[in-house]
């Protein structure tokens, strides 16, 4: 067999979608490579490198061989019974089905025969031949194009005039190169060949023609003005952004998917330094930067305080000698876009946003939710009910009776007015700021910077990662919003399947999650979702049963992600805590109780008292009559408990959830010599059903900070 070589297949393409240039990419090399190394053409550890630029998607894979192996396989015939007659010829139905595999009778005395279930079967023994590299890399080719994640096919028709195929963009070129040689395929029209085409107007030679697969990278960064990988293009797309912007003493904003993005636009990026007017920084800064990303591509400046500054970065796909023409360009581009930005501001603050609260009305949410109007007014009340549960339950940074009616003043005003921006010019504009827009012309309106913090705020976490609210009435207030958004949802039957969400209801669930638990809030989850959904008005049903275990799934997701182990999150969640800024502290607790040496055993043993308690008839009470003790361990175990359960009771009650867990450790001993002496189900009732309350009140004791049972192996 000839010695492997390393494989080129490139695709020549007019400019494909930017922002899915990156997947494509990957698609194209993952899935050619895959089907190679299913044909036995490539080893499963076959390097693959992955290439893509805006006109082409490329593959390296190293140790291709030019034929696969051949491949013994064994074919299942048909039962015994049905292929062979009764002294042991072949009957009419084998020959047929040999014939179908293209064999004869002459192989019948080979067949053997082997088990199959409750009878024998035949079988075939047969060698099939390994694909050559030219059937493997077409059938490889055939399938990457076909699963390529495309987002829109185009149909075209090639150069025959009659021919039309589909496909994400025209195809002008194909290279297969097999070492130097070329590998004789097709596709969308065109043949394989070695020759390729490089940078629209910087490549030395408009054809590179390829000396052999590994050339291909530098063949085309020297002769063709061309980066092919999509990484190395992207790094040095960072590095000269970083180079820069350190020119002007300044850094880049940090945008990983402008990045992606602008790597898809450009051949060979060359970075290169704008200015605006100064004036235009009177504009809040995320309308800006907003403008120069999004329509424009390009990398905002920012100081060393996080401050926007009137230069700029682009990433231009050509380097001429003189780039004034290219930044003058840039600049006049620039201009009427920032000047759109101005003008969305000036005209917004004509208006106050209180006076847009009646717009809100005629703002559509949802069918059968009504409007942002009616939204607004189920926030508000929300609000309310959330200060007033704070107030009941004692939040120890809002107790007194003051700070709680100023708190419930603030949020039900910025309650009012955190829509309102959907309705202003800007927002239009760029939906993306909502919120942010409402806290600026708030500050504007010198409205206390409380309220428009909190209107800032209400959306936040908009994002996994993302800050929460900075103050109280935020927090209110977007806890509010959120609850809105699921229990009115939820509450219509508009829940999320699969991987579709719609209306982003998980992420507004891990939302409420990272607010009770990371501003440790004392509210009660349940009792907040069963008191949301009067709010509606009888448009909904009590949501409360389907919300409760949704939370306890994204909880769990979360809490995993965090690098909990699925042990310790199935104890802490077993016991459905309702508050959870506790969850934290009982899984802090849970994991070092798991570190001590007793936590085995006693995780083994409240297992087995869990199963013995769901076996017993009827109810059993936490009960002991001291008089019916009358073994040894369990007169032991019962004074264990008496000394250890008060002082673990003591502990909880006082917030030492780990210092209560390691108190139970004491009482290891006692447990395992209970269950090596003592007979739980006794003949007599009595001492059964007072051994049962025994157990269960040990049961009670060792399970008030998490299920110690799901701590067994």
């Amino acid at each position: 067999m000839s010695t492997p070589k390393n494989l080129l297949v490139e695709l020549f393409v007019e400019e494909l979608p930017p922002k899915a240039l990156k997947k494509l990419g990957e698609s194209f090399a993952s899935t050619l490579a895959a089907s190679l190394k299913a044909s036995g053409l490539a080893a499963a550890d076959a390097a693959v490198t992955p290439f893509a630029s805006p006109r082409r998607l490329a593959v390296h894979v190293t140790g291709v061989a030019a034929r696969a192996a051949d491949k013994a396989v064994q074919q299942k015939l048909m039962p015994v019974a049905v292929a062979l007659t009764a002294d042991g010829q072949p009957t009419p139905a084998l020959l047929k089905k040999l014939a179908s595999v293209g064999a004869d009778a002459s192989v019948v005395p080979s067949l053997k025969r082997q088990p199959d279930g409750k009878a024998e079967a035949l079988f075939l023994d047969s060698v099939v031949a390994g694909a050559s590299l030219q059937e493997g890399l077409q059938k490889a080719l055939d399938e990457a194009l076909a699963k390529l994640p495309i987002p829109k096919v185009m149909s075209y028709q090639l150069a025959d005039g009659w021919t039309s195929v589909n496909f994400v963009r025209p195809a002008h070129g194909l290279v297969a190169l097999h070492g130097a040689d070329v590998v004789s395929i097709s596709t969308l029209g065109l043949t394989a060949g070695r020759t390729t085409t490089g940078h629209r107007f910087e490549a030395a030679n408009p054809t590179v023609t390829l000396r052999d697969a590994d050339s291909y990278a530098d063949q085309l960064v020297g002769e063709g003005a061309v980066i092919p990988g999509f990484d190395a293009r992207r790094a040095e797309i960072v590095r000269q952004l970083a180079d820069a912007a350190a020119r002007q003493g300044l850094k880049p904003i940090d945008d990983e998917a402008l990045l992606d993005e602008v790597c898809a636009l450009v051949e060979r990026p060359n970075v290169l330094t704008c200015q605006f007017e100064p004036e235009f920084l009177d504009v809040p800064q995320e309308c800006l930067i907003l403008t120069m990303k999004a329509n424009q591509k390009y990398f905002p400046l920012l100081d060393a305080a996080d401050k926007l500054t009137n230069k700029f970065l682009i990433v231009s796909n050509i380097r001429p000698e003189d780039p004034s023409a290219v930044i003058g360009g840039n600049e006049r581009v620039v201009r009427p876009r920032l000047a759109d930005a101005k003008f969305f501001f000036d005209q917004d603050r004509k208006k106050t946003l209180e006076s847009r609260v009646a717009g809100l009305a005629k703002v559509v949410y949802h069918g059968k939710l009504g409007t942002q109007g009616e939204r607004t007014e189920r926030v508000r009340a929300l609000t309310h009910l959330i200060v007033r549960q704070l107030g009941e339950h004692q939040a120890a940074s809002v107790q007194s009776h003051d700070e709680l009616q100023m708190l419930a003043h603030k949020a039900d005003q910025a309650a009012l007015l955190a829509k309102t921006d959907l309705l202003t010019d800007m927002v239009g504009e760029f939906p993306e700021l909502q919120g942010i827009m409402g806290g600026y012309y708030a500050r504007f309106e010198g409205l206390r910077d409380g309220v428009a913090i909190a209107i800032e705020d209400h959306y936040k976490p908009r994002f996994a990662g993302d800050a929460l609210p900075r103050n109280h009435t935020g927090t209110v207030v977007a806890l509010a919003d959120k609850l809105e958004t699921l229990v009115g949802l939820f509450g219509i039957g508009q829940l999320p399947t699969g991987d579709k969400d719609p209306f982003a209801l998980r992420r507004h669930a891990l939302g409420v999650i990272r607010i009770l638990v990371e501003k440790n809030l004392p509210l009660d989850l349940p009792e907040l979702l069963r008191s949301a959904a009067p709010v509606f008005g009888g448009l909904i049903e009590d949501p409360t049963p389907k919300l409760l275990p949704f939370f306890a799934d994204r909880l769990a997701v979360s809490l995993r992600e965090q690098g909990y182990s699925a042990q310790e999150v199935d104890a802490v969640l077993a016991l459905a805590p309702t508050r959870l800024g506790e969850v934290p502290r009982r899984l802090a607790a849970v994991r070092a109780f798991a570190g001590l040496p007793e936590a085995a055993s006693l995780a083994a043993a409240n297992k087995r008292i869990g199963n013995i308690l769901k076996k017993a008839e009827g109810e059993v009470e936490a009960k002991v009559n001291t008089a019916l003790l009358q073994e040894a361990a369990e007169q032991a175990l019962f004074e264990a408990l008496g000394t250890v359960q008060p002082e673990a009771d003591r502990l909880f009650v006082q917030g030492d959830l780990a210092g209560s867990l390691k108190a139970l450790a004491a009482l290891k001993t006692p447990v395992d010599a209970f269950f090596d002496d003592v007979m739980v189900n006794a003949e007599d009732a009595q001492l059964r059903a007072n051994r049962l309350g025994l157990l269960k009140t040990l049961h009670e004791a060792m399970n008030r900070v998490a299920d110690l049972s799901r701590l067994a192996a």
